[in-house]
């Protein structure tokens, strides 16, 4: 199981190339990246989020990657056709204005869009160089980003595990006292009938069609014995979606909502002070679990 959150770096060099990578993860129901590359090198996003894809499921990462290349060395040439376009139109434009002695100066001409152009060969030589500077970089920080990532889920899987001991103390504590409820309610309801019958002289028949019926109602009503065998395969199901080695965050986070569902319709229908106390707790325990999976990828 891994946390959402963490970080990771690597630096690798090789000739007058080096590349410099950060990594760092933060919880996102999906997977979104943010990415800050070198200016020049925008070829190379697609890459990089296809890499971060394949190991990263959910999170938003924050990619920060700068490039230091001996691209000032490439050979540079000079497309002779486009100074040409622009000579003749600028020239043209100093004639409708009239400025008959405008004369273009060079140096600013070759810092117009498309003038100056490397050997696209050499370039793509050296730009795969560096693509292999960089994806060396990506897997670097990457492992040290999961290593990180993991740790910390390690650690959440065993406070989710003494999480999931407490809900099966307190839901086994509620199984014990659930059946005890329509009992209890029958002693009341008969105590309350007869006080009243017995103040008008009359007597109460426990065959009685009219108490029968109320019994067997309210036993009916306050039965939770569905909801506890749902919230023991739900807390089954937790712990054997934690031990998988897959992205899991989802489920488990479906799962918490499915615990609380359970607990809260036991607490609506066990008209019992005990059993309440013990769904308050497990409600509580629910909401430190929800919090915790909201960091499981």
């Amino acid at each position: 199981m891994y946390s959402m959150t963490g970080f990771g770096s690597a630096v690798c060099k090789e000739g007058t190339h080096s590349v410099s990578v950060e990594l760092k993860a933060v919880n996102n129901r999906y997977f979104k990246l943010s990415l800050r590359l070198t200016e020049g090198y925008s070829a190379f996003e697609h890459r990089i989020e296809s890499l971060l894809r394949n190991v990263i499921e959910r999170g938003t990462v924050n990619a920060n990657i700068r490039i230091v290349s001996a691209r000032e060395n490439y050979a540079y040439q000079i497309n002779t056709a486009v100074l040409q376009a622009y000579v003749k139109q600028l020239t043209d434009a100093a004639e409708i204005l009239g400025q008959t002695d405008y004369v273009p100066l060079l140096d600013q001409l070759l810092m117009l869009p498309g003038v100056m152009v490397t050997d696209s060969e050499n370039s793509e030589t050296k730009d795969e160089t560096v693509w292999t500077l960089v994806e060396q970089a990506l897997h670097e920080a990457l492992n040290a980003l999961q290593t990180m990532r993991k740790t910390e889920g390690e650690s959440m899987k065993k406070d989710l595990t003494a999480n999931v001991d407490s809900l099966r103390q307190s839901i086994g504590s509620i199984s014990e006292l659930a059946p005890r409820a329509a009992p209890l309610y029958r002693q009341k309801l008969k105590e309350r009938i007869e006080k009243a019958m017995g103040e008008q002289g009359l007597s109460l028949s426990l065959e009685d069609a009219d108490f029968v019926r109320e019994l067997a109602v309210y036993a009916d009503r306050c039965d939770v014995s569905e909801e506890l065998v749902r919230f023991q395969s739900h807390l089954g199901q937790f712990i054997s979606t934690m031990q998988s080695k897959e992205s899991c965050g989802r489920k488990l986070d479906f799962l918490t909502q499915e615990l609380f569902r359970e607990v809260n319709t036991i607490g609506s229908k066990a008209n019992d002070s005990d059993i309440t106390k013990h769904v308050v707790e497990i409600k509580t325990v629910i909401e430190r679990i929800r919090e915790m999976v909201q960091n499981v990828e």
